[in-house]
């Protein structure tokens, strides 16, 4: 087993309609503005950008995004990874019901910032528990900034 390699799933149900659950995850510029653990994302070009994450622990995780498939008719938002974690990340998000969605949140990564690799064995249950808690924050945030627009 390599304790470096994670597998991430989360099931968000939201009371929006899916296309405008999609606009919203599509604007990870906004990102900061509901989510509170990611702190920083910083564009550096049409494709690619530089975002910081920050959850209960305390240690930034920064990375490379580049966008990879992104296709509004099937929901689907995936990017490539790559900096303190490398890997990828995916949103599928389908409609639910008349006027909810559901948005399905998969990463695979391997931890690369060094501290994190050396605690690897004794941190990973407390890793686990630290993004569950960023996932549980970020599915919060989307749901009341949605309330708001």
């Amino acid at each position: 087993m390599d304790w470096n390699h994670y597998r991430f799933r989360s099931l968000w149900t939201l009371s929006a309609p899916a296309p405008t659950v999609y606009g919203a995850l599509e604007r990870i510029e906004d990102y900061p503005l509901w989510w509170p653990q990611v702190r920083e994302v910083t564009h550096l070009d049409d494709t690619t950008g530089i975002v910081t994450i920050r959850s209960f622990l305390p240690y930034d995780l920064t990375s490379t995004l580049r966008e990879g498939r992104r296709d509004r008719e099937t929901g689907i938002l995936e990017v490539g990874l790559s900096g303190d974690i490398d890997g990828w990340a995916r949103w599928t998000v389908t409609r639910l019901g008349a006027h909810g969605c559901l948005a399905h949140y998969e990463q695979e990564v391997d931890l690369r910032k060094p501290l994190l690799r050396l605690l690897a064995v004794p941190g990973r249950p407390v890793f686990r528990v630290n993004h569950a808690l960023m996932m549980r924050a970020g599915r919060r945030g989307l749901a009341a900034h949605l309330e708001a627009v």
